[in-house]
């Protein structure tokens, strides 16, 4: 039998052969031209900017031309939109940078201004900006994970600069991101590797330093008591500033809206890149970390029907304790082997572990008069490590009146993963209108050392694909194909803190071809455009959870399929989408405690995102979306034709900010989030309300002895509504909304 070479040593390999060939060859651009463009601005540097550009509605600047001069340099990003909120296109990973109105996909960016202002320090911040995303984890859980078209994102699964595995795990602090992009539907083969998030993709956009200096401080305020700073540097050097250098550095600590908890956050990031002739380099290392103390948030079964949510600061675990950590570097490399060529190269790691008491807090047996069982606790052990590479050619050329945009790459991801864990005995009494402490309980675990592991994940794809213009671009046709490897071996032991040698265990190995074929008509010149999309993406099977009887049971993997038709309209100020969809994927069910696969489930539906300024001082960020979720060919003949679990048919967000007219420098805004009525089980038989929440906030500019500064204010739930806001990723659980809850900051442009 012919002996595999492991294919963390493929990875590696092949990215040193990668590197080789873009050290001894070049690479290609799309751009015609030599010219280095500048890095983009930033912040509040990019507000103004994107003000500015208000006035030339309709210019070429805003429309492909600009764009297609970069579309190859993953380093040149898209501007910022009119208003500044978003950005004008996205990184689709192997198709580089794209303009929205070139992009067969639904695609909104958010910028670094976004982040900002909403006084972000998680995703979950960000991403509460957009209709087609939820959350499958309660407000403030030590996980975030998301909900995109009503199918879950992983927070394993998110990719960082357009690789995936090396993004912060469980959760990701913003401070150091410019952009935060999500592509709604499967995206594997953009973005390479195998991912279980078929809903969409979110792509993490590290900061890079700007033509301009920048120094900013920004101190800020949390409710209930918890103080923060953060320090953003960024310095270009070099005889032509070929070299940039951008730091981001945060502390946090104090009390949260949780009762009882309270959380340290710690970042460091730094960005380097290099920019000369034909060579475009860069470098980025963060490291993170983030402790709870004396409680966490939960998620709660309601599988005896329905009882009324309580209080969004409840701390049922209070006494419990956890700590998450990452650490990750990536290089990315592309050179100019001739004006049509490009050659790029990247590889990256993680190293990313937590311990205490990290999930598992489930509230079971819930009764209308807020008795429950808390499930044991747990002290857990947790580590990851990641190697992922990619590496390829990008090229143009020409035949006859057909412009081609050819793409040849191969992609590898190596994860090796373990789960190490003490557990309580039995579950204890609670209630969730007045909790216990379960710190007697928590504190009588022992913390579990470091285990082996229990999960191995090899990922291999190559990938090929050609986009065709016609008709000087009008018509752009994409088609590809990538062939995908899963690999995935799980270890069971004798014991839970995963020591000894393994007692059994179970290996998949699945291949696929999965095709993809985008479309895009302009037939009124560049201000609308049609787009249609097929995609398929092969998925490795889902690791089953601790808190089933086939714990750490790893399922088959699996296909999901995509049919997507839209039109995209930019007015060059204000812009919509419109999007009509179809995903085929494999549906779950929980049967005697057991997780497995149980038929399909056939999510449909209809998006409308908008975005920019619809007048001179009014902006709008958010839409609609309506989303029809049906089981089939269930094993559960009653569950045939009912809506999945965690799909509500209706969700809209509508954001709104104004600059006042009395005070050019004063802007108030408003967040309106609805999400319709959900189920939480496949049998249909428990249903969650709907809920709408409302977030006010402000923004001031001022100058202090001759630096500018920046104050924002904002309430988060303003009327402290109490609410189920979704459902976690098992049926009959119910994720919980977050309190009241208000930010102040300050920010000085020193």
């Amino acid at each position: 039998m012919k002996k595999k070479m492991s294919r963390t040593r493929k990875s590696l390999l092949y990215a040193l052969i990668g590197s080789s060939l873009v050290w001894h060859a070049p690479i290609v651009s799309y751009a015609a031209e030599e010219t280095q463009e500048p890095a983009p601005a930033t912040g509040q540097a990019a507000e103004e900017q994107a003000a500015s550009s208000e006035t030339t509605v309709g210019q070429r600047e805003f429309t492909l031309e600009g764009v297609e001069v970069t579309a190859n340099r993953s380093q040149a990003l898209p501007p910022a939109y009119a208003g500044g909120q978003v950005a004008r296109g996205a990184n689709l990973g192997v198709l580089g940078n794209k303009d929205f109105m070139d992009t067969p996909f639904n695609v909104t960016s958010y910028t670094a201004q976004t982040i900002e202002d909403k006084q972000a320090d998680t995703l979950y911040d960000v991403l509460i900006n957009d209709p087609s995303v939820r959350f499958a984890t309660s407000t403030g859980h030590s996980n975030e994970n998301y909900m995109i078209r009503g199918l879950e994102v992983n927070f394993q699964h998110l990719y960082f600069n357009g690789l995936q595995g090396l993004a912060p795990q469980y959760h990701v602090p913003v401070e150091f991101l410019e952009r935060v992009e999500v592509l709604k539907g499967p995206s594997s083969f953009l973005y390479g590797g195998v991912s279980t998030s078929v809903g969409g993709a979110i792509n993490l956009v590290p900061k890079r330093a700007g033509e301009e200096d920048i120094t900013t401080f920004t101190t800020d305020y949390t409710s209930s008591s918890k103080l923060g700073g953060h320090i953003d540097i960024g310095r270009r050097f070099g005889e032509n500033k070929e070299w940039g250098i951008r730091f981001n550095g945060v502390y946090a600590d104090g009390d949260t809206e949780v009762d009882g908890q309270s959380k340290e956050r710690v970042l460091g990031a730094l960005g380097v890149d290099y920019q000369k002739d034909k060579w475009r380099l860069s470098l980025d290392a963060y490291g993170s970390q983030e402790s709870h103390d004396n409680g966490a948030t939960s998620m709660y079964s309601l599988a005896n029907g329905y009882v009324k949510a309580p209080d969004g600061s409840t701390n049922v675990y209070k006494g419990t304790s956890g700590t998450t950590r990452n650490n990750g570097v990536l290089f990315k490399g592309e050179y100019d082997i001739q004006d049509n060529l490009t050659a790029y190269a990247d590889i990256g790691i993680l190293s990313a572990n937590a311990t205490g008491y990290i999930n598992g807090n489930h509230v079971l047996n819930l009764k209308s008069d807020g008795t429950a069982t808390a499930r044991n606790v747990f002290k857990q052990y947790f580590w990851t490590d990641t190697t992922s590479s990619d590496f390829g050619l990008r090229g143009t050329y020409q035949t006859g009146s057909v412009k081609h945009q050819l793409v040849l790459g191969a992609s590898f991801q190596d994860t090796d993963y373990s789960n190490a864990y003490n557990q309580g005995s039995g579950n204890y009494p609670t209630n969730i209108y007045n909790p216990i402490s379960l710190a007697d309980y928590y504190n009588s675990l022992a913390q579990p050392a470091k285990g082996n592991k229990t999960l191995v994940t090899e990922l291999s794809s190559y990938l090929l694909s050609d986009t065709l213009s016609f008709d000087e671009d009008k018509v752009q046709l994409t088609l590809g194909a990538r062939r995908q490897n899963v690999n995935q071996t799980s270890y069971k032991y004798s014991n839970t803190a995963a020591t000894g040698t393994p007692t059994s265990t179970t290996t998949y190995d699945a291949d696929a071809t999965t095709p993809m074929v985008g479309l895009i008509v302009k037939p009124w010149g560049e201000s609308v455009s049609l787009y249609a999309n097929y995609i398929e993406a092969l998925s490795p099977g889902t690791v089953v959870a601790t808190t089933y009887d086939n714990a750490n049971e790893v399922l088959a993997p699996y296909k999901t399929k995509q049919q997507e038709i839209g039109v995209k309209w930019d007015k060059g100020n204000f812009a919509n989408t419109l999007a009509f969809f179809q995903i085929k994927m494999p549906s779950y069910m929980t049967t005697d405690n057991i997780y497995s696969y149980d038929g399909k489930q056939k999510n449909r539906g209809i998006e409308w995102n908008t975005f920019g300024s619809v007048a001179k001082n009014l902006r709008l960020l958010g839409g609609i979306a309506y989303t029809h979720g049906e089981l089939v060919r269930s094993r559960t003949t009653a569950n045939n034709g009912n809506t999945p679990f965690g799909v509500p048919k209706w969700t809209m967000n509508v954001g709104v900010e104004w600059d006042t007219p009395w005070k050019k420098d004063l802007t108030l805004s408003l967040l309106t989030v609805y999400t319709g009525s959900q189920y939480i089980n496949n049998a249909n038989t428990t249903k969650i309300p709907s809920w709408v929440r409302y977030d006010l906030s402000a923004r001031y500019k001022t100058t202090i002895n001759n630096v500018p500064v920046t104050y924002r204010a904002s309430v988060e739930n303003l009327f402290d509504k109490h609410y189920w806001a979704g459902s976690f990723s098992s049926e009959n659980y119910a994720t919980l909304g977050g309190p009241r809850t208000f930010k102040l900051s300050a920010t000085f442009q020193i």
